[in-house]
């Protein structure tokens, strides 16, 4: 039940007001009591960022039999119009189907994110982002991207939800490397819109007690254990964001984990695009988008 110290603590956040005013939808509508299932094995698959330190651990729960029941469990959740956590390979997320206007907007009023920030979609396999994107790139720089902690920025195709981002004609998609959201994907059938779990312009979580106040308004939070290690700013980052949306150009819009892990992303080399070395500031198109998922611009 979201309680009163709940409701003050985020009230005291830097949220914008429109933000607050779809932030307090969301509680009216809240659930009385989140559900989470934890994943055996948990943090399976998970990326385990570099160096020495303290991890928090989740709090004991009660598993279940294996990841086919909580993948059951997760698609029925989503089937149903909700939005549930999940682990991704940089932080947690929330997701939704993204053919789902209704669970789009949820998304929105959950995070108190502004209207006008994009969503990106997260699908199963690369065969998958053809038929949702307009593709620029090579078969293969996909498959050397992907899966992995980056979001690809192309122009839209008419099969994705035009309520989903209706103010641009692009659109960010992952694969994230981590086998629970690939999956996933795959036994919905269609691509999950996918966002950091937490409320707009906070940072983004580790594990899920670190989002613990949107449990209520969430339909499931799936606990894969600590994504990486608490002490080190960089694990926080989210993926890094490639504009992909020209033929034969590419820009970094948003630096991410993969970039400042030295994993130069260079689809130019494919598309005859710019040098790798001018990367951050060549053919960012002006009506790009905060295609964000990480800690400090929702």
């Amino acid at each position: 039940m979201v309680t009163w110290r709940v409701l003050q603590r985020l009230m005291r956040s830097q949220v914008a007001a429109d933000g607050e005013r779809r932030w307090a939808s969301a509680v009216a509508q809240a659930p009385v009591q989140a559900r989470l299932l934890w994943l055996p094995a948990a943090g399976t698959g998970a990326r385990l960022a570099p160096g020495p330190g303290p991890t928090l651990r989740p709090q004991p729960r009660d598993g279940v039999g294996d990841w086919n029941e909580v993948l059951a469990e997760t698609v029925k959740v989503l089937q149903c119009g909700q939005v549930v956590a999940v682990p991704t390979d940089t932080i947690y997320g929330i997701t939704c189907l993204a053919q789902n206007s209704e669970a789009i907007r949820r998304i929105y009023e959950i995070k108190g994110r502004n209207e006008k920030k994009p969503l990106a979609i997260c699908v199963g396999n690369v065969e998958d982002i053809y038929k949702y994107c307009k593709v620029t790139v090579s078969d293969q720089v996909l498959r050397d991207l992907l899966p992995g902690p980056v979001t690809l920025v192309f122009k839209r195709s008419d099969e994705l939800n035009k309520d989903l981002n209706p103010f641009t004609d692009l659109v960010g998609v992952r694969i994230p490397k981590h086998p629970f959201i690939q999956k996933l994907a795959q036994m919905c059938g269609e691509p999950l819109a996918l966002t950091s779990a937490n409320l707009s312009s906070q940072t983004s979580p580790l594990t899920t007690e670190e989002f613990r106040d949107l449990w209520p308004l969430l339909g499931l939070v799936v606990d894969g254990g600590p994504i990486g290690n608490m002490m080190n700013p960089e694990c926080r980052l989210g993926s890094t964001v490639v504009g992909l949306g020209t033929l034969g150009k590419y820009s970094i819009i948003r630096p991410g984990w993969a970039t400042h892990h030295k994993r130069m992303i260079a689809p130019a080399a494919a598309t005859g695009g710019p040098s790798p070395r001018r990367r951050g500031t060549v053919n960012i198109p002006n009506n790009r988008a905060s295609w964000e998922e990480g800690p400090t611009h929702h």
